[in-house]
């Protein structure tokens, strides 16, 4: 394949991520601000919705890596997956019933459990593991800038136009992802590459089962533990920044929550890009323990003010830890599946166990709140935090060999990254 195939190969990876970056995410907050202020739902109704679609999510993740490793049709499945979630965008405005709320929810979070195994299986196919690190990099980089532009467009589209505005934004963004990814040449991908197979790498048994591999392998568990605390005590902090300004001004909530996620988006561009040059060099449990450590840092931080600013300036912390552990994430999972064609399938089940301490974040956050305030809720998210880096600081092990890394990639991965 010539040079241009592969820079148009690299050019539509960058749109795929930019573009699924908040389709991928699905519309969080947004959701629950709508819901409140336009059709006036109870917050237990908002919050069982949202459990709802979590939970869809959850059970698809596993099942969707397993799918991604066994077709050859990845493209096509990305396809099919991004016109549901526009699908599920579009029909949110013309419905107010919890029951069609919640199905068309369930549905865009089962469709969108895809993407992130597909994207990781087909950069993986198309660069060779030797220089997956740094495509994966690239496509968190990617993918930080397109959370950050779509945050932009959604707090000022909000503002202007209501918080509708933000649907028809993200089946835009769908639609266009379809377009990035129709450009990607299918016979640029190895699809037994993309399994995590690997010729170079030692024998690891012949064809060993999922389950095998996702039980077996002792370092693999002790990073799905630590990826697990990490999202418990992570995913609740933004929404609870988010109530905490709705209280000081309620329509500013929309706006003020996309600031903050603008701010920890542009800080994870530069930093993804780092992870992606540097986690060759330095190895990943440096930086992944630095990223742990801003987690439990953020939680304290966040109980010193109420003041906007101070929130949303403590928000940026999050572009660091979340950042390294973006770019991470996919690359420590093939270190550790790599030579046993089931790096998807792990890819999925790792994340059900962290979408799983996502899911439990907002209920544990929300108890503490409610018996014990704000910033006892943050201190608790803090200490599981702390937790999550002392058993990743002991028991987990460095999964970059340099010994078996290349200097450079081969000629056709170099073209990939230039």
């Amino acid at each position: 394949m010539n040079a241009d195939s592969h820079r148009r190969n690299a050019l539509s990876l960058d749109g795929l991520n930019f573009f699924l970056a908040d389709v991928r995410d699905g519309l969080g907050p947004y959701l629950a601000i709508y819901l409140l202020a336009v059709h006036h739902w109870e917050p237990a109704s908002i919050g069982l919705v949202m459990t709802i679609a979590g939970i869809a999510a959850l059970l698809a993740q596993t099942p969707a890596g397993a799918l991604i490793d066994k077709t050859r049709r990845k493209r096509g499945v990305v396809i099919v997956a991004a016109l549901l979630v526009t699908l599920g965008c579009l029909l949110l405005p013309f419905i107010t019933s919890f029951t069609l709320v919640a199905v068309t929810q369930a549905l865009s979070s089962v469709a969108a459990s895809v993407f992130a195994p597909a994207i990781a299986a087909i950069s993986l196919g198309i660069t060779g593991p030797r220089a997956f690190t740094r495509r994966t990099g690239r496509n968190e980089t990617f993918n930080h800038a397109g959370n950050a532009v779509a945050a932009l467009l959604a707090g000022g589209f909000s503002y202007l136009l209501g918080p509708v505005a933000v649907f028809y934004l993200m089946a835009v963004m769908a639609l266009a992802s379809v377009i990035a990814i129709s450009f990607i040449s299918p016979q640029a991908i190895d699809h037994d590459v993309a399994r995590g197979f690997d010729p170079d790498a030692p024998a690891q048994g012949e064809n060993p089962s999922a389950m095998k591999v996702l039980l077996h392998n002792r370092p693999l568990l002790v990073f799905a533990i630590c990826c697990g605390l990490f999202h418990l005590a992570n995913a609740a902090m933004l929404p609870l920044v988010s109530q905490k300004l709705s209280l000081v001004n309620l329509q500013m909530a929309t706006p003020l929550t996309s600031a903050c996620i603008v701010a920890a988006q542009l800080v994870m561009v530069p930093v993804a890009l780092l992870v992606g040059w540097k986690a060759d060099v330095w190895g990943r449990k440096p930086l992944l323990l630095a990223g742990f450590l801003i987690l439990p840092l953020r939680g304290v931080l966040y109980v010193l003010s109420d003041d906007p600013y101070w929130l949303v300036a403590v928000q940026l912390l999050d572009g660091i830890g979340a950042g390294i552990f973006g770019a991470l994430f996919p690359v420590v999972v093939k270190d550790l599946t790599q030579g046993t064609g089931r790096f998807n399938v792990s890819l999925g089940a790792l994340s059900t166990v962290f979408g799983l301490g996502a899911a439990l974040s907002n209920g544990l956050a929300g108890l503490v709140v409610q018996q014990a305030g704000y910033s006892a809720a943050f201190l608790t998210l803090a200490a599981v935090a702390a937790t999550a880096f002392v058993l990743l600081l002991l028991a987990m092990p460095e999964t970059f060999n340099p010994r078996t890394a290349q200097p450079r990639p081969p000629a056709h991965e170099a073209n990939m990254l230039s």
